[in-house]
């Protein structure tokens, strides 16, 4: 399975613009192994995350994303970019199924298992089963990642962290959990060291 032909285009202009219009710090990038089978997994905070995840690995990250994006013209844009659509209206195992087919191809996967945008006022919401799932069935690691900060233009505001891999076991409840103590926890602990530093 090749890599989409034009996320490999674009992915180091696109790269170079967002780092210059919004300066962002990456940390633990030595965390995402260099070939294999990966899903990137964390919170979801603005339409510019993909971008900034693609900005913390040379590597071509494919996402799930809401069908609506390969209706209409958008679609010359994001099939190319190697989108997984998703039927949020129902239970999607299509494309639960093409993302296990990229993975066993030793690809990466991005995904937010919140769902959608966290617009609450809670750390996270609650995950959905898609990322542990495509993990465990195609035996592929999950890095978790947290993202903290606001996109500021020209400025340094908007932060990503990706932490050590987990490796999901068949108790997918249990690994569900996991992940999500891992980015909460880490995301309270950034915003304990923001509010010291206020």
């Amino acid at each position: 399975m090749k890599d989409p032909a034009l996320y490999k285009a674009l992915r180091n202009p696109l790269a170079a613009l967002f780092h210059f219009l919004y300066r962002p710090t990456i940390i633990g990038k030595q965390h995402i192994p260099q070939k294999g089978r990966v899903v990137l997994a964390g919170n979801h905070t603005h339409y510019f995350d993909c971008a900034l995840i693609g900005c913390g690995t040379k590597r071509c990250v494919q996402y799930l994303a809401k069908d609506e994006l390969l209706q209409g013209p958008l679609k010359y844009i994001f099939k190319p970019m190697g989108i997984i659509p998703v039927n949020r209206r129902t239970k999607d195992k299509t494309a639960l199924h093409t993302a296990i087919k990229t993975l066993e191809a030793d690809k990466v996967i991005g995904i937010f298992p919140e769902g959608t945008i966290n617009r609450t006022d809670n750390v996270i919401m609650p995950f959905k089963y898609g990322a542990v799932k495509m993990a465990y069935e195609a035996d592929a690691e999950i890095v978790p990642f947290i993202i903290t900060g606001k996109y500021k233009l020209f400025k340094k505001g908007i932060r990503i962290q990706f932490m050590e891999p987990l490796k999901p076991t068949e108790d997918l409840k249990e690994t569900n959990r996991k992940l999500m103590d891992i980015v909460s926890e880490g995301l309270i602990r950034e915003g304990a060291k923001s509010a010291q530093h206020k």
